[in-house]
């Protein structure tokens, strides 16, 4: 297995990416006081759009003419923000931000599942389904065996992060085999505007019109998420990808969760129950089994 190193470079940019993302827990559960999960993730998308169209046309990029890639667009923005942003945003209703970032790390492991059933050059190696039961344990772990007999909102809540996680995995395969080609940037910024388009609209009507005279707590929040956590954090993604390679963001996978959790603490004062610890910890160990390299390392120290 070809191992990229990591620069330093490359660890600078993905611990500012970890923190871009592991903020964006707070500041969603922030602006969620004042408005609904639909309005908040309708100015997440419609503000990132504007910012990476501007960054589009500055490179001067080609710009994506033929109809079935908005089409494309449409179904990326639907499976990797409508469902996700929206469900994780009225799950942190009910639940801890920093759960819900825990829930989140699980995307890599659906992602791993859902590509294997789907693609045929993503085959599920008997490592990678041992990592990935492992952190289907972590999972369970984390909503804790009480949830699952006494269900209520806070379960549903929970199951709502997760489905937006499922969402995310099927994002990814949809990328793979509609958007392929393109220039991740471009992709980006098609994909935001084809969830703007949906997320205005459905806002609209299910929250009322969309409105800015926000508290300057609520409008700081919108705009951390928007710009920084959306759309500075794509751009950023796409660069640490070509430095670093995919195996390697992993690693953001796991540095988001600590981040979210400790401001979910000092900030809002959140506390998470030890299973939701014990069940990131599988989690954890589910994606490095994974990734494979730690077993590696371990084969050549031999």
């Amino acid at each position: 297995m070809n191992e990229r190193r990591i620069s330093a470079e490359s660890w600078g940019l993905m611990a500012i990416l970890a923190l871009l993302w592991g903020a964006s827990f707070l500041s969603i559960r922030i602006a969620l006081d004042e408005i609904p999960p639909l309005t908040a993730m309708a100015h997440r998308v419609g503000w990132a759009t504007l910012v990476l169209w501007i960054y589009v046309i500055a490179r001067r990029m080609p710009l994506p003419r033929d109809r079935k890639i908005w089409i494309s667009f449409l179904g990326m923005g639907l499976l990797n923000n409508v469902i996700p942003f929206t469900l994780m945003a009225w799950g942190q209703l009910y639940i801890p931000s920093g759960l819900t970032s825990i829930f989140n790390a699980a995307t890599a492991i659906f992602g791993v599942l859902v590509a294997a059933l789907l693609l045929n050059d993503e085959r599920l190696s008997g490592r990678k389904a041992i990592g990935v039961a492992i952190g289907f344990a972590g999972v369970v772990t984390a909503i804790g065996f009480e949830s699952l007999r006494n269900f209520d909102i806070t379960s549903l809540a929970q199951l709502a992060v997760l489905a937006g996680t499922v969402s995310y995995a099927f994002a990814g395969v949809w990328a793979r085999k509609r958007l392929a080609g393109l220039a991740p940037q471009v992709a980006a910024a098609g994909m935001l505007t084809a969830s703007t388009v949906i997320l205005v609209p459905l806002a609209w009507v299910f929250d009322g019109p969309i409105s800015i005279d926000l508290q300057p707590r609520t409008f700081m929040a919108i705009a951390y998420f928007a710009l920084g956590a959306t759309a500075i954090a794509y751009l950023l993604y796409y660069r640490v990808l070509t430095l670093a390679g995919s195996g390697n963001l992993m690693l953001v996978t796991l540095m988001v969760t600590p981040i979210a959790i400790v401001l979910g603490s000092v900030v809002l004062g959140e506390t998470l129950s030890p299973n939701a610890y014990k069940g990131f910890a599988l989690l954890a160990l589910g994606l490095a089994i994974i990734d494979g390299r730690v077993i590696d390392r371990m084969r050549r120290a031999r």
